[in-house]
C-alpha cells in the first residue's frame, strides 16, 4: 500500500488508527506506548504510524531515543472540508424545503 496516496478517508477507514488519533487526542505519545495498547506487532503499530504521518494526521518528533507522536490538523482540515461541502448542501436543500412548506401553508 502506497502512504503517498491514501486520502484522509482512506486513512480513517482502519479502526485501529481511529483508536491510536484518539489515544493521540489525550496526550502526546511515543510510538512504544501507543504499541502498548494494541494487540498487534510493533512493526504493525509502525506502518499505521508512518500512514497517519504522511496523510498529516500526525507528527513525530525524537527526543533522545524516543520518538513522539502528535496529532496535525492537516489531515482532519481534508475531513471537515469535506463534511462542510455537504453541510451547506444539506441547508440549501433544507432552506428551499422550507420556503416551498411555507408558500404551500400561506396559498391554504
Amino acid at each position: 500500500m502506497n502512504t503517498q496516496t491514501l486520502d484522509a478517508f482512506q486513512v480513517i477507514a482502519d479502526p485501529s488508527r481511529r483508536q491510536m488519533l484518539q489515544l493521540l487526542s489525550k496526550n502526546n505519545m511515543t510510538i512504544n506506548a501507543l504499541a502498548e495498547n494494541f494487540d498487534m506487532s510493533r512493526p504493525a503499530v509502525s506502518k499505521h504510524i508512518k500512514i497517519m504521518y504522511h496523510a498529516g494526521f500526525i507528527s513525530i518528533t525524537d527526543i533522545g531515543r524516543e520518538r513522539y507522536c502528535t496529532l496535525k490538523q492537516d489531515g482532519f482540515n481534508e475531513l471537515q472540508n469535506f463534511i462542510n461541502y455537504f453541510d451547506k448542501f444539506w441547508n440549501n436543500k433544507l432552506k428551499k424545503l422550507e420556503a416551498l412548506l411555507n408558500n404551500k401553508i400561506k396559498d391554504n
